[in-house]
């Protein structure tokens, strides 16, 4: 018996709009519920499609345990599959690799592709004295830092005075942000979506702050740096009627099919904090900047086997409009500009799987 099954959650997004795109091309989509998994795989030659499990936890401090356990999670299901008939959408290694943004970009510099550079160097040790951003910097990563008198100290030999910081997993902007200090002046900024609880150390709040009082950036730093962070170089993006902006574009079998622009007046783009979605067409771009966009965007997703489709978030250098991948996300496929349109994403999906029912019909 062939099967097509989600591993998600019930009544979320993703579930209800791809069985709507489901319904719509024919075929039958069963939800296998994450609350309900009690370590199985359903019988039958099966075409598994994992969606992330809902975390209801806000508190920054439980990112890598949570991260981890799904990890485990993913592991567990490769090693069931092994002796089943099961075809991936996105294999469990694959989304495995793509949870942790350190080791998600060291591949993608081994490629020789662009990506947003990181922060080199560990403090007190002079391994790469003659630029911050080197091109093994991934290679080399900073190491060390954990609180925000050695992340100011490392800037400063690296005459560096804007970065990003963000756990090495996580999503949705949990935890991610963005640091300046003045070189003349000292003075600092810090946009971030963190703050104090009372009870749970650092939240994600999913509003954007903006913190400017030394001793309470000092603090929150102290908090971030010790969740396990990558710190990258903080680059000017284009800009499009007075606001900066990136790009998330969704890769499904090596093919481009969705692009958004996501529009922000501060350093962080991600739609749910309040910014603004606008179709990628509207930009105006060159023929050629679009061209590089989506080979580059192609090559990153070939060099991650057993990945399918991914949500690729890519910014374009102020002037030179050179792009830059930020990160990649295996399960970066809800967006809700198309979901509330013509349902592209989840249609192509859903026509994935019914080439696999037809193709596996064909062969028996």
């Amino acid at each position: 018996m062939r099967r097509i099954i989600l591993m998600g959650s019930p009544d979320t997004k993703r579930t209800v709009y791809l069985k709507k795109a489901a319904e719509r091309t024919g075929i039958s989509v069963e939800l296998l519920d994450w609350q309900d998994w009690s370590g199985e795989l359903p019988e039958g030659e099966l075409f598994l499609k994992i969606d992330p499990p809902l975390w209801t936890s806000c508190a920054l401090s439980r990112l890598g345990t949570l991260t981890e356990t799904y990890r485990r999670q993913l592991a567990e299901i490769g090693q069931l599959a092994e002796n089943k008939n099961v075809d991936f959408f996105n294999t469990p290694s694959a989304i495995m690799e793509l949870l942790d943004k350190r080791t998600c970009k060291k591949r993608l510099v081994q490629a020789g592709l662009p990506v947003t550079e990181q922060l080199c160097g560990q403090v007190g040790v002079d391994v790469c004295p003659d630029t911050a951003f080197p091109p093994d910097s991934y290679a080399n990563p900073a190491s060390g830092i954990r609180d925000a008198e050695q992340l100011l100290e490392l800037m400063r030999r690296r005459n560096v005075c804007q970065v990003f910081i963000k756990p090495a997993s996580g999503s949705g902007a949990a935890g991610v942000s963005a640091f300046r200090i003045q070189p003349g002046t000292g003075q600092m900024s810090l946009y971030t979506c963190a703050c104090e609880s009372f009870n749970e150390g650092l939240i994600h709040t999913k509003k954007l702050r903006r913190y400017m009082d030394q001793g309470e950036v000092r603090k929150l730093l102290d908090g971030l740096l010790k969740l396990d962070c990558i710190v990258e170089r903080w680059y000017p993006k284009a800009s499009y009627g007075g606001y900066t902006y990136d790009l998330r574009v969704v890769v499904q079998e090596r093919r481009v099919d969705y692009i958004l622009a996501r529009l922000s007046k501060g350093p962080v783009t991600n739609l749910h904090l309040n910014n603004h979605p606008l179709p990628v067409e509207e930009l105006g771009l060159p023929v050629r900047t679009r061209e590089m966009v989506e080979e580059l965007c192609q090559r990153a997703v070939d060099g991650f086997p057993g990945l399918g489709s991914a949500g690729i978030d890519l910014l374009l250098e102020r002037g030179s409009l050179r792009p830059r991948i930020i990160e990649m996300n295996a399960q970066g496929d809800l967006i809700y500009q198309d979901i509330y349109h013509e349902n592209v994403i989840y249609r192509r999906q859903a026509e994935r799987m019914k080439k696999w029912l037809a193709f596996a019909e064909c062969s028996g």
